[in-house]
């Protein structure tokens, strides 16, 4: 019995160790200007997000303070079916409207860390402390390559493998 428990000890110490800081949000994020359309210019997908193509996220806030999003994208290609999810944002208190609740599914909310964020809100990062999915996204549907690597260096320094990110084609119109 006390060799497990050394075992247990010495393996939450280790996961403890291993598990990378916090990330820190943006001290204040204005939500008036943070509203409207998103290009996700790359991400670490999650599973519905895959085979995601002209990929954007859009933002309105509500009266009551939520934020009403709308996520649309082509699947597979820029004429596959086209997806839509319609999760509800819910600003954390006393975060400086950087955390938000994502809730797809009532009740469970997915923490949503704006974690970079230009001055004139032309590109944005947002992120998790998981590391497990990561939305590099712009006011356009492209940015230069030089823009990309900044944005991809900052999710590295996030503490992300940046491997794992997937650039989402967009079309021109």
């Amino acid at each position: 019995m006390p060799k497990l428990f050394v075992g247990l000890c010495a393996a939450l110490i280790s996961a403890c160790a291993s598990h990378p800081s916090a990330i820190k949000p943006l001290a204040h994020v204005d939500l008036n200007q943070f509203m409207g359309d998103w290009y996700v210019i790359a991400c670490i997908p999650t599973m519905i997000e895959t085979e995601a193509y002209n990929a954007i996220e859009s933002y309105q806030l509500e009266t009551d303070g939520s934020i009403k999003t709308t996520f649309v994208f082509r699947n597979g290609g820029f004429d596959g079916p086209k997806k839509q999810y319609n999760p509800r944002g819910f600003v954390v208190d006393n975060t400086g409207n950087a955390i938000w609740g994502m809730q797809f599914i009532w009740p469970i909310k997915a923490e949503y860390i704006i974690a970079y964020l230009d001055k004139d809100y032309s590109s944005t990062i947002v992120a998790r402390n998981a590391r497990d999915y990561v939305w590099i996204m712009a006011r356009t549907p492209f940015i230069s390559d030089s823009r990309y690597q900044e944005l991809t260096k900052t999710v590295a320094d996030l503490g992300y493998d940046v491997s794992k990110l997937r650039k989402i084609p967009h079309q021109p119109n």
